[in-house]
């Protein structure tokens, strides 16, 4: 069993299969929780989710990227989607300092609070999304807080701040991309995830041909976190059920499902 840790099937892209894919993710022993990034798609994560007894999940959440909206962050109406009980988490939230986001940094600072805020009030773990923004982040958070490093892609001694805290660290298909053995090898695997962030980011076994791809690359889904878990198994020299175990129970201990 695995469960993908972070999924958008909430997303456009997958508005008119998004129950295939589901149904293709738990008929392969693959359960799965959907990141909301806005309140729309905070929302919709949480009518999927409910629509399934077991095995899918919700994170709702503002995404640092959509800070400078004019409704900004609505506290009250994410603490109402939060009464189900499908919704584990906080996410993905946190800072994005790319460079087309930098300019709005404090503002994301200030919907970030309010939403720590949040997750302290419901007693929620934390998906946060950090980019070209850690220090900022580390920070801000601290150990009394719980949670995940979505998409981890910082420094060893980053890494070591976060473990330290107790946080665990998200790895995606970005593991594909960047090189982060030595991360992965150091860090013990009782803080690793394992997550897609589809429709993004699809491991390289399922690209395919050149010929095959659209402009975007093929679409990512929850099924394909089996080639994370066995890039994992590799770095680190252990079998891929070990992988697959630990994560698994990682992902249960963390959000309580």
């Amino acid at each position: 069993m695995l469960i993908d840790t972070h999924a958008h099937l909430n997303f456009p892209a997958f508005k008119n299969d998004a129950e295939e894919v589901i149904k293709r993710s738990l008929n392969n022993n693959v359960w799965l929780i959907n990141v909301g990034s806005q309140y729309g798609t905070s929302k919709r994560a949480v009518e999927i989710a409910e629509e399934y007894k077991e095995g899918v999940y919700a994170a709702i959440g503002l995404h640092p990227i959509y800070a400078f909206e004019q409704d900004g962050f609505q506290y009250e109406k994410y603490k109402e989607l939060a009464e189900s009980k499908k919704v584990v988490a906080v996410g993905e939230i946190g800072l994005d300092y790319k460079a087309e986001y930098v300019l709005f940094k404090e503002k994301q600072k200030e919907v970030f609070l309010k939403q720590i805020d949040l997750t302290r009030e419901l007693d929620l773990p934390i998906i946060f999304h950090c980019r070209m923004a850690h220090h900022d982040l580390l920070d801000i958070i601290d150990a009394n807080l719980r949670g995940v490093i979505h998409c981890f892609t910082g420094t060893w001694e980053e890494a070591q701040r976060y473990l330290e805290m107790g946080f665990y660290l998200g790895f995606n298909g970005i593991i594909f991309k960047l090189n982060l053995d030595e991360i992965i090898q150091k860090a013990p695997l009782e803080k690793i995830l394992v997550e897609t962030d589809c429709p993004f980011l699809t491991p390289p076994q399922e690209e395919g041909p050149a010929s095959a791809k659209s402009s975007a690359g093929k679409r990512n889904e929850p099924f394909f976190v089996k080639y994370v878990a066995e890039k994992i198994a590799k770095i680190k020299g252990l079998g891929y059920k070990e992988i697959s175990r630990v994560t698994t129970e990682n992902a249960k201990k963390l959000f309580k499902i």
